[in-house]
Parts: structure tokens; C-alpha cells; sequence
């Protein structure tokens, strides 16, 4: 077992999702995907001395994914569809036994998760999935769910890992503030406000015209200031992130995306919304789902790629509003994308320079590796320790420590 620096050793003793229950009798048995070795994924060349200092940087901090979904796909990627029927999405607890991850903020409903409507985001489908996962994760205790910031210092101290239930988009509380409280109960701790589409909310990046946050959207706004759920505007439009930014009293997160000015595309955020974000004490979590944060150096997308997004956002905002949102999974991403084309923000990815398809996004695949190919880009290119310790996860507990 692998042990953090002044922790308990890790406590994952080997469960997988629903073991308490026979496959084929008590639910639909589906192949999955490997969640360790699926692709051979690099990470940088690195000497013994540079592992090591990876190795120490990772035990001595607070590891954090802004925005991740640990769960694990069918093998064949085309099965999903029946997969998501089931209602019975499956825990990658393996791999994030290896990722050096103390915390990770699990984007349950995100748009390829819905169970029976698939993109109809019905209320009910976010609580069956809530509720199943939460049913999985009460049978063992190396992963907890978090609702504290003090509960991802004990999950670190215990050898565990918290997760902490987050939404891509408030759509399925229609026009009820009320659902956000409920959200709150089922401990939902940070939420996007439109995804895709618009929503009563504001106006999603897909559309092609942006007509901000609604008055509904600023009474969500300040419900969520006041029950201490943060927010997100990864897939929101630009006028409805701006006006997010501005009617929220507290710091906001854009927790997975990159810059438009290294790749011009409607899924990357403007300068002035990722500087706005950060003038209110936000912070940015560059993602690496697979054809989104590339750049005309790296079109074809890589670990590298993705790395230039966050230089570039570290230059314009300075390190302390910078983090790692990678929103990866353990399954074939690419093929999921494919699948799910027409409801997600693939159109908004894809409305740019031309790029070289990639079967996966080499150096930054899965949660089970990505942080620790991220830390050794940041050993190899001469950040300091404070540095490093601040994008790990300094600058989400320090968003936190306010919205909370």
C-alpha cells in the first residue's frame, strides 16, 4: 500500500463496486474498462532524482482534482447507453488507489451519466444517481464523501480519499431555488449553471446567442453563496460566466477548461472572463478531456498540449489561481465523446483550427495517472515547490476555506 507524508497508509483493500451483491442476479453485469495500463500513456522523461522529487511532492501536499469522474465505462464504449439504464455507475477504486489524489470533486451528473433520458436531465435521475453511488461508496471506507474542508485534512490524515459531489449544471432544479437546498442535503457542494443548452439559469456555450444570467440565475447565485456551494462556469457562455462572476460574493471556480488564446474554440474561456474570475480571488482548473485543451504547438492533444494551457493561464493570472481540473474517467473517453457527440459540448470544441484526432490524450489518460504526470511536467520544467504545492491544491483549499 502506498502512504502520503504524515498519514495512515492508504486503506483500499482491494473492493470493487457492489461487491456486496451477485452480478447477473442483482444487476446487469457489464466488461469494464481497465482502470490501470487500458493505453500506453506516457508521462515525462524524468531522471531518479526528478521521480523522487514527484514521489515527496505528492505525499507532502494536498492533492486535488477540481473536476474528475471516477467512474468506470463499459469496455465497449457503445454500451454505455444500457450501462447508464442500469442506473448503476461503477467506482474506479483501484486506480484512484494509485493516483496520489487526497481529494476529488465527482462530477456524477454530467451530461453523459443521466440513467433513463439520458440528456433530459430529470430531477429524479440526478437522486437515483446520487443516491446509487452513495450506496456503493457506504459499503467500503478508503473512499468518503466530503463535505467539509475539514473532512478532506481527515480523509488525508486516514489514508483516504474524499470525494466531493459536484454537478455540471443546475439544470435539473428547473425554476425551483428550493432544489438547491435538497442538492445540498444530498451534499452536492458545487454545481455548474448551464451546461450545454440553456437553462432557466443562463445561457450554456453551445448556443449561439448569450443572454447572460437570468434574474432565476442571480436568486441561484445567491442561494448557493449563502448554502456554501461553489460554482462553476466551465460550460456556460461567456456573458453568463461574466455576469456569474460579478453577482456571486464569493471567489468561483472555472474548474475544467483552458485558455482561448492558445486554442480558439468556444469550449476555452477569453482572457477577460479567466482574469475576472481571478480579480474575485477564483480559480481556474485546467482540464484534459480528450480535443479541447490543444494549441497549434501540440494539435494533436497530448500531456504537453495541455500544459501550455496552464502556462498561459499562470502568465496572465499569476500561480495562485491556477489548478488542475484534468475531467477524465476510466474508459475509452474518445469513444465516449463519439457516442454522446450531439449532447455535449463537442460541437463547441470542435468549431476551431483543424486538429489531429487522437485515440486518447497521451500523458494525461485517467485519474489513476494524471496527477502524477502533471506533478513530473512541473519537476522537469523548474517549479518550485511552493508552486507546485499551490496548483496541487493550495489554491482550491484556499477557495474553499471562503465558500464553504
Amino acid at each position: 500500500m502506498s502512504q502520503k507524508s504524515g498519514a495512515q497508509p492508504l486503506r483500499y483493500q482491494g473492493y470493487r463496486s457492489f461487491d456486496h451483491l451477485t452480478p447477473g442476479e442483482d444487476y446487469r453485469e457489464f466488461t469494464l474498462a481497465k482502470e490501470i495500463g487500458r493505453v500506453p500513456s506516457r508521462g515525462p522523461e524524468l531522471s531518479d532524482a526528478q521521480r523522487s522529487r514527484v514521489a515527496q511532492l505528492l505525499a507532502d501536499n494536498t492533492v486535488i482534482s477540481l473536476h474528475d469522474h471516477t467512474s468506470v465505462f463499459p469496455e465497449d464504449i457503445t454500451e454505455t447507453f444500457d450501462y447508464n439504464r442500469t442506473g448503476r455507475h461503477h467506482t474506479g477504486y483501484e486506480g484512484l488507489s494509485l493516483s496520489g489524489i487526497d481529494a476529488v470533486f465527482e462530477n456524477f451528473m454530467d451530461g453523459t451519466c443521466c440513467i433513463t433520458s439520458q440528456m433530459g436531465w430529470k430531477w429524479e435521475d440526478v437522486l437515483v444517481d446520487l443516491g446509487m453511488r452513495y450506496s456503493d461508496i457506504a459499503k467500503q471506507d478508503f473512499v468518503i464523501r466530503a463535505e467539509r474542508v475539514s473532512d478532506i485534512a481527515a480523509a488525508r490524515a486516514n489514508g483516504q480519499i474524499a470525494l466531493v459531489p459536484a454537478l455540471e449544471a443546475a439544470t435539473p432544479i428547473q425554476n425551483e431555488v428550493d432544489r438547491l437546498d435538497v442538492l445540498y442535503g444530498f451534499g452536492v457542494r458545487q454545481s455548474g449553471i448551464a451546461y450545454s443548452e440553456s437553462n432557466t439559469l443562463g445561457t450554456g456555450l453551445r448556443e449561439r446567442h448569450d443572454g447572460g444570467l437570468t434574474y432565476f440565475g442571480e436568486k441561484a447565485v445567491q442561494r448557493m453563496n449563502k448554502l456554501g456551494i461553489a460554482i462553476d462556469v466551465s460550460h456556460s457562455g461567456d456573458r453568463t460566466s461574466m455576469d456569474t462572476i460579478k453577482a456571486s460574493k464569493a471567489p468561483i471556480f472555472i474548474t475544467h477548461a483552458g485558455a482561448r488564446s492558445v486554442w480558439p474554440t468556444k469550449r476555452m474561456k477569453p482572457d477577460d472572463v479567466i482574469i475576472a474570475c481571478a480579480e474575485r480571488g477564483g480559480v481556474i482548473g485546467i482540464e484534459a478531456a480528450p480535443h479541447t485543451t490543444m494549441s497549434t504547438n501540440h494539435p494533436a492533444h497530448n500531456l504537453d498540449a495541455f500544459m501550455e494551457h496552464f502556462t498561459y493561464c499562470v502568465d496572465l493570472v499569476g500561480i495562485d489561481h491556477v489548478a488542475f481540473g484534468p475531467d477524465t474517467l476510466f474508459g475509452d473517453h474518445v469513444g465516449l465523446h463519439d457516442t454522446f457527440a450531439k449532447h455535449l459540448s463537442i460541437s463547441a470544441a470542435h468549431d476551431g483550427p483543424e486538429f489531429d484526432k487522437v485515440e486518447y490524450v497521451d500523458g494525461i489518460e485517467n485519474p489513476a495517472e494524471e496527477f502524477h504526470h502533471i506533478t513530473g511536467w512541473l519537476v522537469a520544467h523548474d517549479y518550485s515547490d511552493d508552486e507546485i504545492a499551490k496548483v496541487l491544491g493550495g489554491n482550491i483549499l484556499r477557495v474553499l476555506d471562503q465558500v464553504w
